[in-house]
């Protein structure tokens, strides 16, 4: 048999054809009686990663009062149709509570820097009133491209100069009447009314107005033949090969129109789409041929679910969330009250013919509501249309391949700045016209601001003080053989190998050896465990040796099996409490390299065991630091974990930790105001006293989730400190920390475009009026352009300077022990992601409080 044969054996699906009620939207079939609907991914619009956008109900529900009104201050942008992530929190104002930085939010510590900025200054803008539309189709049509055209079959009512969203239109004039109704024709002669309700009058003042910037702006991107994926634009018609990889980057562009602190800008920034070569169709041929027939659906299933997926014919990301193993292309579902089979929809849809009609459908849940309400069913895929995006963590882990990928994706300032001027000047050349019917125009050149680098800080050592080189941020060569601040001894632990590993214990021992003493760290001999190359040998032989004096547990495994290395992190941070320490014998198979291996190694063991390294200066006492983060758990139903990481003393050196278990897919912390209380205990028996100031970085707060962190996170925050007594008033600052932003800064050094140096502190001109914000580059880069990190500072009691909140924040890059060099975010923010990380992708659960104090998930 064929490997195409048996891909098909295992994966035929008895052909169905099922008996569903009538719907409003195109292709409903449940996946079984009782079961949610299932939705082919075709003429619905996607927003995001498989997102589907709300179809157009009535123009006026019922209840509803519509309000023509010059001023329209009462709706913030983007609160229908679910838009609001693309307006990145518009409307959340929280400096006006904040009383200290009301005049000025500007630091002033540090030497001046000459910066540019990935913006662009709005040159003009309409100067008229903008007529806003709500658009009703009758009969619902669910193609966003279908409707547009039914719309604009009428140019001699709506005129040449308009522009349509979908269920929007914006008008430069008003129509004769408030409602207008009119009749349009599809190919096939069905016949549509279309209402057209005027519900707002925009002045060019209104903050409204964005929105329409921006959905022009997404106009012009179509104009220059770039296709929407995710949220941003691409151009498929100049991709990169790489085809010894069989991977392809599609180049683009991520964009949005703000308000900024003193105008509006064009955020403008590069952005890479990475795509294989190979189908979902081909990867599930390839996992039967691997693990055969008996283990294929288990294998699949856990290769597939969780990844995102491009179809190319309508361009859109799908994430799959599971398998249809009862459906092929032949089952049908009910589209327009007639029967249809995926097979026959796709063919007349796409004019795509399906290969193997044996193959099983992907599913991929959709959040939003259809018509009416109701929720629409899993979007139900063809693998053989799917292209996997993304990488893979063995590609990640292969050199070469993330060497040829950075020669396209990792660009130099220089080199960023060059592809953002090219794309200014193309959009002045191919969308000049319709850039000037709306009267919009763009500066051609970068934007200019000031900058402040921030002094570098003196690392405390062992009572040794030394200095880093400043643009390198990196104190690796400073602190060889200098004693570290405390150190545990290390007396009774053990090694764990296989027979064919002996030789890299025995050698990691023997370096060990030498690397300790002159880091301070006492260590004996550990006691050597031989396993046999099996899964229940390694772990028979933890619950054997493993007692409670054990300080800690080396682990060298043969290769990098996620279940070996899961298994042993649950039972020694959930059964057995104790510290550990896995190594792949690969890591100490190169004698060259030994020394600096066995030095990490030994540092990674004595902060786990409660060991600390080194220190920066803080000046403020009393003051504990909690870093909040949250991963999701995608092999237990999306599950989410919160990790929190607060700091136990002066130094920042040691660290309490506690994570949250949460129901699939939320974000925002239940099990806040517990973490917190059991941290502020701790942090009482360590200092016998609690802390007077508290400041918590919350990271992993996505857009649009802005208000959810001040209206509920914050009051969790006030609620556990009242919970502790009514004499109890500590001063609370809390800070969204955001990584994945589109802020980029060049400086201008001996004559060229480079990154900024570590400390750049940005808190002017590209910050937010309504928000107490700022950003900080702290670490430097080899290769491409440096991220800046964005915080957001949402509630501040403290009263503390805007100068010293950024020069704090900048030290806590410092402090995270498992690099000896400055991280891109606070070191609590980076343990809360560890944390949640560890416990989400191998745990399951939450630690044994035995660990609590330790730093065991570095």
């Amino acid at each position: 048999m064929t490997g195409r044969g048996r891909a098909r054996s295992r994966s035929r699906g008895r052909t169905r054809t099922y008996e569903v009620q009538p719907t409003e939207a195109p292709g409903v079939a449940p996946l079984a009686p009782g079961a949610a609907a299932a939705v082919p991914p075709a003429e619905t619009e996607q927003l995001g990663r498989g997102r589907q956008k709300r179809s157009t109900g009535a123009a006026v529900p019922e209840g509803e009062i519509i309000t023509i009104s010059a001023g329209f201050q009462q709706m913030t942008i983007g609160e229908r149709g679910g838009r609001r992530r693309d307006f990145h929190d518009v409307g959340v104002n929280t400096r006006q509570a904040i009383e200290h930085v009301q005049e000025s939010k500007m630091g002033v510590s540090g030497a001046p820097i000459e910066l540019r900025a990935n913006y662009f200054r709005i040159l003009s803008r309409p100067q008229w009133v903008l007529y806003q539309y709500h658009v009703d189709y009758n009969p619902p049509m669910e193609s966003r491209r279908l409707r547009s055209a039914l719309l604009l079959k009428n140019e001699d009512l709506l005129g040449t100069t308009r522009t349509f969203d979908g269920s929007i239109l914006f008008l430069p004039h008003r129509l004769p009447n408030t409602v207008t109704e009119f009749v349009s024709e599809t190919r096939d002669g069905q016949t549509v009314k279309i209402t057209l309700t005027l519900t707002n009058e925009l002045p060019p003042t209104s903050p409204v107005c964005l929105q329409f910037y921006n959905i022009i702006f997404r106009r012009v991107l179509r104009i220059l033949n770039m296709q929407q994926i995710g949220r941003h634009y691409y151009d498929p018609n100049d991709p990169k090969n790489i085809p010894q990889h069989r991977l392809m980057v599609w180049p683009g562009f991520s964009t949005s129109i703000l308000r900024y602190e003193v105008s509006i800008l064009l955020s403008l920034d590069v952005s890479h789409k990475v795509l294989r070569s190979e189908t979902v169709l081909n990867l599930m041929y390839q996992l039967r041929q691997q693990c055969g027939e008996a283990k294929f659906e288990d294998v699949c299933t856990k290769e597939l679910v969780g990844l995102i997926v491009l179809t190319r014919y309508n361009n859109k990301t799908y994430r799959i969330d599971g398998i249809a193993w009862d459906q092929t292309p032949n089952n049908t579902f009910s589209k327009n009250d007639t029967s249809i089979s995926f097979k026959n929809y796709y063919k007349t849809q796409y004019n795509l013919d399906i290969t193997d009609n044996n193959q099983v459908l992907l599913i991929s849940r959709v959040k939003k509501s259809g018509p009416g309400g109701r929720p629409l069913g899993p979007a139900l895929l063809i693998p053989e249309f799917c292209y996997l995006t993304g990488l893979t963590d063995k590609m990640r882990s292969d050199f070469t391949i993330m060497k040829d990928l950075s020669a396209h994706t990792r660009l130099t300032p220089e080199q960023r700045e060059q592809r953002l001027l090219g794309f200014i000047s193309n959009i002045d050349s191919a969308a000049k016209a319709e850039m000037a019917n709306w009267g919009l125009q763009f500066d051609n050149k970068l934007l200019s601001l000031k900058g402040r680098v921030l002094p570098p800080e003196k690392i405390s050592q062992g009572g040794k003080i030394y200095e880093y080189s400043p643009w390198v941020a990196d104190w690796t060569k400073e602190m060889r053989g200098v004693q570290l601040m405390s150190t545990q001894p290390l007396e009774d632990w053990m090694i764990l190998f296989i027979r064919r590993n002996s030789d890299c214990a025995y050698s990691l021992v023997q370096f060990l050896g030498k690397v300790c003493s002159p880091m301070g760290i006492r260590i004996q001999k550990p006691i050597m465990i031989e396993v046999e190359d099996r899964h229940d040998s390694l772990m028979r032989a933890l619950q054997q040796n493993v007692t409670s004096s054990t300080q800690m547990v080396v682990c060298i495994l043969p290769n990098n099996r996620k279940d070996k290395y899961d298994a042993v992190k649950k039972f020694l941070c959930v059964d057995r409490p104790t510290p550990s320490q896995c190594v792949v014998a690969r890591t100490l198979s190169k004698p060259q390299a030994m020394m600096t291996v066995a030095t990490k190694i030994a540092l990674q063991m004595n902060c786990k065991m409660g060991g600390e390294l080194w220190s920066v200066e803080i000046p403020l006492k009393q003051l504990m630091i909690v870093g909040i983060d949250c991963y999701h758990d995608t092999t237990a139903g999306r599950r989410s974990i919160a990790g929190l990481v607060a700091s136990l003393n002066q130094g920042m050196t040691r660290w309490f930790s506690k994570c949250t278990i949460q129901r699939p897919g939320q974000e925002i912390i239940d099990g806040l105001k517990y973490s917190l209380q059991v941290a502020l205990k701790a942090w009482f028996r360590h200092n016998n006293c609690l802390p007077s100031r508290i400041i918590v970085y919350r990271d992993g707060v996505g857009d649009g989730q802005l208000q959810s962190v001040v209206s509920y996170e914050v009051p969790q925050f006030l609620e556990c400190i009242k919970a502790l007594g009514e004499d109890y008033n500590p001063k609370l600052s809390v800070v969204v920390v955001k990584k994945r932003i589109g802020a980029r800064f060049f400086a201008k050094i001996d004559g060229k475009l480079s990154n900024p140096p570590p400390g750049t502190v940005v808190d002017n001109e590209v910050t937010r009026p309504e928000w107490y914000d700022f950003y900080v580059i702290s670490q430097a880069v080899r290769i491409g352009s440096v991220s800046p990190t964005h915080y957001n500072v949402v509630y501040d009691t403290s009263g503390l300077k805007p100068d010293y909140m950024q020069r704090l924040t900048h030290k806590l890059c410092h402090m995270y022990y498992n690099w000896s060099g400055i991280i891109a975010v606070p070191a609590p923010c980076q343990y809360a992601h560890k944390l949640a990380f560890l416990i989400g992708q191998s745990i399951h659960r939450e630690p044994n409080p035995n660990m609590d104090e330790l730093l065991y998930y570095l």
